[in-house]
């Protein structure tokens, strides 16, 4: 068969005017209504909504958990490969001639900020003092909980689940979007990835039920990081004094965030993040991405000096070789119950530790993915695998080593006695720095650390915000029609808020883990469209072909 020029024209029908004016109204009011009932079922009917969810999400974690694990395997295999390859490394995410529209720095903020920057500032803490307590090697009694001897098997997992995979499932929809829409010209949405399968199929009802399927991922990915996020400035606010009405204490005597204190939390964050997002990626955004990169390196800075800076450094440079050894094993391991008490507790913590992130991570794939595409124009495929995958994930190796290990040097001395151990996961960064420091100083940290945690949050929540306003708008990048923007802050807020009352962070996490999988079979048809493209492109330019919009109108 003789081979074909590539797609470079893929049109989306948008609405010339009125209301919809410039946006697909079939992806746009179909999102919205998905959103819209979501919201509703959830505040209105709290527990039967929580419980149906719940009975979905084991059916899925039972079903098809070792789809996740596959899956993810599969992104990060084929972003490595990528840039490893001569011919596809060097292949630019644009024209020939093209520039990177950001510095070095400013992207590396923006990315890392949209990415992992909350996440980092609750489980840099939570996460290896979690696994350091259990995890698979203590189910199998391999290793005794909260030991010494435990620490190796903590950072194993903690490195995992904040590695090579989680950036590896942003970077390939990235690489797939960077692809198609700056080398071929093709809309800066999901569906353009797919077209070097699906051709033209993309234009209409299929492409619009993929866009679909992205927005709404996207909203349950970003309102699990915005339930962390808020839980955690709930707890922040309240260590600096702001009151007591943030909390509300149950007649177990066991405290819970108060729906005012997350009122008030939703209010402050999606307020300056709309305000963010009406003014688009070059300005609020990259501002604040390059305030919350500098603050986050004082706080590092601050471990370094006053941390258990040796037994971080420690737990860095050993966990980094456990954790690479370990990649073949757990990448494509899958624990299944089978009727005996520790082959069903490695299932269950599995589900609830390592599919629950490979779902987290897929769902914020669309928005993060698309995020990173928008602003790598310009960078070739190995630089773009190396600012996305590997530079990220030693960057989280770091915070975790340090600020990880600090949490738990100072319960295996004893002087925490317990008060970080035992605190909630949102709290326990804030409960750490009550032992390290005097109480003035642990104020002022934390002070920090909240105005850190609400950059990150901000910038997360305005990035997602102009991610969906895109994807609706059939790619248009512009910040234009403010409503739709207002509406899907609006939205975003609701979602956290309503879910968070019908059922705690349990029903974000339940809810995120259903949306992720479809979108995860559309990364999976991305991922090959990508290898299909590449290797077509390879053969087109030997035989003289156009595979770029450059040497298609060179060729004119």
């Amino acid at each position: 068969m003789a081979l074909k020029p590539p797609l470079m024209d893929l049109p989306i029908k948008t609405a010339d005017g009125g209301f919809y004016g410039g946006f697909t109204k079939h992806v746009t009011i179909s999102a919205k209504l998905l959103v819209a009932a979501l919201v509703l079922w959830a505040m209105i009917f709290p527990k039967r909504s929580s419980t149906f969810l719940s009975g979905i999400n084991e059916t899925i974690l039972a079903s098809f958990g070792f789809w996740y694990i596959y899956a993810t395997a599969f992104f990060l295999i084929l972003c490595l490969a990528l840039a490893i390859w001569p011919a596809s490394g060097r292949l630019k995410l644009g024209l020939t001639d093209e520039k990177p529209e950001f510095s070095n720095f400013s992207w590396f903020s923006m990315m890392f900020g949209a990415g992992i920057g909350i996440g980092m500032l609750t489980f840099a803490t939570a996460e290896p003092m979690y696994h350091f307590a259990k995890n698979p090697a203590t189910i199998q009694m391999l290793t005794e909980p909260s030991s010494l001897g435990n620490v190796r098997a903590a950072y194993i997992w903690s490195f995992t689940h904040w590695g090579f995979a989680a950036w590896a499932a942003y970077a390939i929809v990235g690489l797939s979007l960077g692809y198609c829409s700056y080398r071929r010209g093709l809309p800066l949405t999901i569906r353009s990835g797919l077209t070097p399968l699906f051709g033209k199929w993309m234009s209409g009802l299929l492409g619009h039920v993929v866009d679909v399927v992205a927005v709404v991922a996207t909203v349950l990915g970003v309102s699990q990081t915005l339930g962390f996020g808020v839980e955690q400035l709930i707890s922040g606010l309240s260590r600096i004094g702001v009151g007591d009405w943030l909390y509300t204490t149950a007649a177990d005597g066991t405290r819970s965030s108060s729906t005012a204190g997350i009122i008030a939390a939703l209010l402050v964050i999606m307020g300056a993040s709309t305000l963010s997002a009406l003014s688009g990626v070059g300005k609020g955004i990259k501002w604040l991405s390059n305030i919350n990169m500098g603050l986050s390196f004082f706080v590092l800075a601050f471990f370094i000096i006053f941390g258990s800076t040796l037994f971080g450094l420690q737990a860095l440079l050993v966990g980094m070789w456990d954790y690479l050894v370990s990649i073949p094993g757990n990448l494509f391991n899958v624990w299944s119950k089978n009727g005996t008490p520790v082959g069903d507790a490695l299932a269950g913590w599995q589900g609830d530790w390592t599919i629950f992130y490979w779902a987290w991570w897929i769902a914020f794939a669309p928005f993060v993915g698309l995020f990173l595409a928008r602003i790598s124009r310009g960078r070739t495929v190995r630089e773009y695998v190396l600012g996305a995958v590997i530079v990220p994930s030693i960057m989280c190796f770091v915070w975790f080593a340090l600020v990880g290990g600090t949490a738990i040097d100072l319960e295996l001395s004893g002087k925490a006695a317990g008060a970080i151990a035992g605190a909630g996961q949102e709290s326990q960064l804030f409960a750490m720095l009550g032992v390290m420091l005097s109480p003035d100083l642990a104020w002022a940290m934390s002070v920090v650390v909240v105005v850190l945690l609400l950059t990150y949050l901000v910038t997360s929540a305005d990035s997602a915000v102009l991610i969906i306003n895109t994807i609706n708008a059939a790619g248009d990048e512009g910040p234009k029609a403010r409503v739709h923007i207002l509406f899907w802050g609006a939205a975003l807020a609701l979602v956290v808020g309503g879910l968070i009352v019908a059922g705690g962070l349990g029903a974000i996490k339940t809810a995120m883990v259903i949306g992720a999988l479809p979108f995860s079979l559309v990364m999976v048809l991305m991922g090959i469209a990508l290898i299909k493209g590449i290797v077509h492109d390879g053969l087109r330019e030997k035989h003289g072909i156009a595979t770029t919009t450059e040497s298609e109108s060179t060729s004119d």
